[in-house]
């Protein structure tokens, strides 16, 4: 029996939103500098130009924007992350990347978790 959690297509607990981040991802091969189509708590997808091999650690750096419009600067994360998907985009021969963020302080996933909340309160607006 499949858990309540996991039934139909979507199978994350954590909102995520669409939104075009600025990310510089950090591995072996040398840095990739590209954006995030959407992003949660527990981690990002982006595209990239060239495959990356599953499982492959990173070090991911992204530009969180202000949450509301209060907050004035953006802030930047620091995190370590690990792919857990990679798949031909159908769109422009680039590569869709699932990156988890397995190793991110716990004030920078609640500022991500706060950015999210944020967009869907501006959507609701």
């Amino acid at each position: 029996m499949i858990p309540a959690e996991y039934a139909g297509n979507e199978r994350r607990k954590g909102q995520r939103a669409l939104a075009h981040i600025p990310v510089r991802i950090a591995q072996e091969d040398g840095d990739i500098v590209t954006e995030t189509l959407n992003i949660s708590r527990s981690g990002a997808y982006c595209q990239v130009n060239d495959r990356v091999e599953l499982m492959t650690k990173l070090k991911v750096q992204i530009l969180l924007p202000a949450a509301r419009k209060s907050q004035k600067r953006s802030k930047t994360i620091h995190c370590r992350g690990v792919v857990v998907r990679c798949e031909p985009s159908a769109r422009n021969g680039r590569f869709d990347v699932a990156i988890f963020f397995n190793e991110i302080a716990q004030r920078d996933a609640e500022s991500i978790n706060d950015y999210v909340g944020s967009c869907f309160e501006q959507d609701h607006a």
